[in-house]
């Protein structure tokens, strides 16, 4: 006997649905969940290393890019990515103050080279000592 399944159609409108209907489930679930994220989270860290080097030795990424297509990241980021971008950005302001201000601290207590006249090709080296010294911030050296 064949077994009954429902058409794609349908089973996308239904999880989708489904999915609206269940947001006040998913705020309670992750309510106090964070241990048992980070814990699990720190217990895979080798599964995930294997499987980052499993889906590079197979291409995974560029077999990705070239199915999904130019058009469809065009028009998934002109109409789902342009309404979440503004309020994904209010949402992480502080999270990016956070993360850039070691950098900005960083740059700001630099001692650079003195600037040499315009198109001088030393002037070059300033650029030099500001990325080497945000390369050591950013691998902690």
């Amino acid at each position: 006997m064949a077994l009954r399944v429902r058409d794609a159609a349908s089973a996308a409108e239904r999880f989708k649905t489904k999915a609206s209907a269940a947001a006040g489930d998913y705020a309670n679930g992750v309510k106090g969940a964070g241990s048992n994220w980070e814990s699990g989270a720190a217990a895979g860290e080798q599964n995930f290393a294997q499987g980052v080097q499993d889906a590079v030795a197979r291409g995974a990424f560029g077999k990705g890019v070239r199915a999904s297509g130019a058009s469809y990241y065009e028009q998934r980021a002109a109409t789902i990515g342009a309404s979440r971008y503004s309020p994904g950005v209010a949402a992480g302001a502080a999270n990016y103050a956070e993360g850039v201000t070691p950098y900005l601290d960083t740059i700001r207590n630099l001692n650079l080279s003195p600037r040499r006249p315009k198109g001088d090709p030393s002037n070059i080296q300033r650029v030099a000592e500001v990325a080497n010294a945000l390369r050591q911030r950013k691998v902690g050296r």
